[in-house]
């Protein structure tokens, strides 16, 4: 919406024997922001610091206009931790609960759905104020009808984890699957614009790509930057580096024509929250990580991963923040956007407060599992615990991608501090 200030001046002008006084109007046009703001939740999948630019992980590095430019608008977290795969990572966003929480732990477990989504979650606490819709990628069950189930609007994209083939795939809408050809990536950013372009309340939407998942292909060359490369299976096995590029910038391609398609008041009342599910997979993973410290693992390399904020109320412009921050946290603070008053619920801790200070509700523990191993860690300390009783003891803050692992040597009186009490925090959580 466009406003007209209307400034109306007297000029009073003395002479001898009389006045006279002249009219002017003055028109200034600013942007006013009328409603509460939207949210928009882009979740790249498998996409590790390594594969992300402005991260000092990883040499080679996608052409990323779009994010950079979120990154120049708004705030780049470095100490976001996933789950090491997709499925958890999601059901901790939709829940705001660690996995252990609500048995989603690994690829192929299935939500419930009598948890309250962050949909629904908003929709109780502001007496339905917002349209929500899920796009793209589910991979929390079998049956994409439970995302409605569980209080989204509006659900159409890809059920599964993946697909064949990104121009040759099933497409979920409304209860009915068909074949489609369109690249996904672009067909579910076509499905989003149609969606925002019809709402006239503010709006939720989760925008779940599948890029750059498997299967590893040379994307649209128009939209990348990669080159005309072999198309043939055994080239892009022999080197799957530039055509996992090349989805990326597509990705990041589409992410530009989203938010462009927005009206200017749209775009200057939008949050945007930019995430990767997990981390970058084995065939692809740069240094610091090893192929096995990558996506599925409980290091570094699998679950900490890119995290962006910009866009409306973000005033740290250009800023890195290093505060602790689980995916279940998204939860809580999408509410505070939405303007739920709340610092914590479930497993959810709000950095809300982030976006324009210092938040005073930081955590001081992060924690990730799989089904048979843990991970816990603070600002400095990381502890690892696997099913054989063997455990793994990182300090951050000198050792950041974990080479010494400080089990069997002589530790400080702080370290071993610090090894029980995220040894306390870990056992709480799992009770």
């Amino acid at each position: 919406m466009k406003k007209y200030i209307f400034l109306i001046g007297f000029l009073m002008v003395f002479g001898c024997s009389s006045s006279q006084v002249t009219e002017t109007e003055e028109v200034i046009e600013e942007i006013v922001v009328t409603k509460k703001p939207n949210i928009l939740l882009i979740i790249a999948d498998d996409m590790g610091l390594d594969a992300t630019p402005n991260y000092s992980e990883g040499t080679i590095k996608p052409n990323m206009t779009n994010l950079q430019s979120l990154m120049n608008d708004g705030i780049t977290f470095e100490n976001f931790w996933s789950y090491p795969v997709c499925t958890p990572t999601r059901a901790a966003i939709l829940t705001g609960k660690y996995g252990i929480k609500t048995d989603v732990i690994e690829v192929g477990d299935e939500i419930s759905t009598s948890e309250t989504s962050i949909q629904k979650y908003i929709d109780t606490n502001t007496n339905d104020e917002y349209a929500s819709a899920m796009i793209g990628k589910w991979h929390l069950s079998v049956d994409g009808a439970d995302a409605l189930t569980m209080g989204i609007d509006y659900y159409a994209g890809i059920i599964n984890g993946g697909v064949p083939s990104y121009t040759n795939w099933n497409f979920y809408e409304n209860g009915t699957t068909t074949n489609s050809t369109e690249y996904t990536t672009t067909k579910f950013t076509d499905l989003a614009i149609d969606w925002i372009d019809k709402q006239t309340k503010p709006w939720f939407l989760w925008m779940g790509y599948n890029a750059p998942h498997t299967p590893f292909h040379l994307a649209p060359t128009n939209l990348h930057s990669q080159g005309s490369l072999p198309t043939d299976d055994a080239s892009i096995a022999a080197n799957p580096m530039p055509y996992y590029m090349s989805a990326i910038e597509v990705l990041d391609s589409e992410i530009g024509r989203l938010i462009n398609s927005m009206s200017a008041e749209e775009k200057a009342n939008t949050v945007i929250i930019f995430i990767g599910d997990n981390g970058t997979p084995n065939k692809v993973s740069q240094a610091p990580y090893g192929r096995t410290r990558a996506k599925g693992s409980l290091y570094q390399g699998g679950i900490n991963v890119p995290l962006v904020v910009s866009g409306a109320g973000v005033t740290k412009k250009g800023s890195r923040e290093d505060a602790l921050i689980h995916a279940t946290d998204i939860y809580n603070t999408v509410g505070n956007i939405a303007g739920i008053n709340s610092s914590t619920i479930n497993n959810s801790t709000s950095f809300y407060e982030l976006f324009s200070g210092t938040s005073s509700n930081e955590r001081e523990y992060v924690y990730a599992e799989t089904t048979n191993d843990y991970t816990i860690r603070n600002n400095t300390y990381k502890l690892l615990v696997f099913s054989d009783g063997s455990e793994e003891f990182y300090n951050l803050s000198t050792d950041s991608y974990e080479n010494t692992n400080l089990i069997g040597t002589t530790l400080s009186s702080e370290a071993t501090k610090a090894k029980t009490a995220l040894k306390i925090e870990a056992d709480k959580i799992r009770m």
